[in-house]
């Protein structure tokens, strides 16, 4: 008899853990709050090759890859111009097995249209409003009045998850990182292609990072070093305004930065950049938690996605080989949690960085500093944990972890 599974949140782990799932043998059903997907939201990301490996198993690896930009190499420039070192974006000494970068809207495409391929059903405008156990299983209420019950109760609902606190109303809350993330699309007369590379700015008054195609299209993205804005007050700024602070704060940068920024040509939407660490709980009863619910982690090591890949196919196999779900979720935190917690606070190490200080001091000793952490993570013995971690599914979860 086939059992249900109802999935919160259709970006990246929800669709994945449903697929996933319903090669276990399971009907999964997917809910999503938004009313209809947003082809803006996230404009692109950073996917490993861990990540990838995740994506081959469900036979879309290929998918992504035909309009990526391949980034096995990052090349990290102070504010005044000068080269502070390069660093592989994967395996060290491996570049064909480098990192790409992609349309986060292409990939919750992809996982979606695939989903929707082995009839998998997807319903969008169905926001969760509350989780109750039931001596049958676990039913869901939404705010659009619908009313759902299935066997288990997996939530894929973003940092800012609502199963997360079901599972543990006194769960901790994200934390700010002191950066608020803007991005977009640009066309700059004369620029060069950055074929397998992505560069970072450390520039004078806000972190900045660009690639650009073969077809002249720029991808960028700035990290401006902020106070914790109120709830709600990045939307009050309009594009145009965001637009204006970023020429200003990087009009004295090194080029191509404030060329990119006047050739910008998309809307501008500020996100502040929160991260999750140690959340003790990751399931109670029939309801468990996956990726940025349980470890969000800010983009500074390019890995929320494929974090939130790994999980997807950990949990379905735990829940394929253990048949009580208290002991499948048990085992599942149990073989992610130490990784996942290792990333989110590797990516905190980097945020120390990338925040500016207007002490002349603190950037010089940062422009010293920072060679000498891209030195060490060029090293093949250190990066390897990030990227050599591979998830068979055919393997029994008991041997789901498998790092180099």
């Amino acid at each position: 008899m086939s059992r249900r599974a109802l999935i919160i949140g259709c970006g990246v782990a929800g669709p994945a853990v449903a697929l996933f799932l319903r090669r276990a043998g399971w009907e999964p059903v997917i809910y999503e709050a938004t009313a209809q997907p947003d082809e803006y939201h996230g404009l692109f990301l950073n996917l490993a090759t861990n990540g990838l490996e995740v994506l081959a198993s469900l036979g879309l690896r290929d998918r992504l890859l035909a309009d990526a930009h391949p980034c096995p190499h990052m090349v990290m420039w102070s504010g005044r111009g000068k080269r502070l070192g390069r660093v592989p974006n994967g395996p060290a000494g491996q570049p064909e097995r480098g990192s790409i970068v992609v349309r986060r809207a292409e990939l919750h495409r992809a996982l979606r249209e695939e989903a929707l391929r082995q009839e998998i059903p997807v319903e969008f405008g169905a926001r969760l409003d509350s989780v109750t156990e039931t001596e049958r299983g676990v039913e869901a209420r939404f705010a659009n009045g619908r009313c759902a019950e299935g066997d288990l109760l997996v939530g894929a609902d973003g940092i800012n998850s609502s199963t997360r606190g079901v599972i543990d109303p006194r769960a901790p809350q994200p934390a700010y990182t002191g950066l608020v993330g803007l991005g977009g699309y640009a066309r700059a007369e004369g620029l060069q292609a950055t074929p397998d590379t992505q560069h970072f700015v450390f520039g004078r008054h806000s972190f900045f990072g660009y690639l650009v195609r073969e077809d002249g299209e720029v991808y960028w993205f700035a990290n401006v070093t902020r106070p914790e804005p109120a709830r709600g007050s990045t939307r009050a700024t309009t594009s145009e305004q965001w637009l204006q602070l970023l020429r200003e704060l990087h009009a004295d940068d090194p080029v191509p930065v404030p060329q990119i920024l006047a050739g910008n040509r998309s809307e501008l939407r500020a996100y502040p950049i929160y991260d999750l660490v140690h959340v003790p709980r990751w399931s109670r009863g029939r309801i468990v938690a996956v990726g940025d619910a349980v470890h969000g982690t800010s983009p500074s090591v390019g890995q929320g996605a494929s974090l939130a890949l790994e999980d997807a196919i950990v949990l379905a196999k735990c829940l394929r080989d253990l048949p009580d779900h208290h002991d499948a979720c048990t085992a599942y935190q149990r073989l992610r949690q130490p990784r996942a917690e290792r990333m989110v606070g590797y990516a905190q190490e980097i945020n120390k960085h990338k925040r500016i200080s207007t002490n002349p001091l603190a950037v010089r000793m940062r422009d010293a500093v920072v060679p000498l952490f891209l030195r060490k993570a060029a090293s093949d013995t250190t990066n390897r944990w990030i990227y050599d971690y591979r998830i068979d599914w055919n393997t029994p979860a008991d041997t789901t972890m498998a790092t180099a």
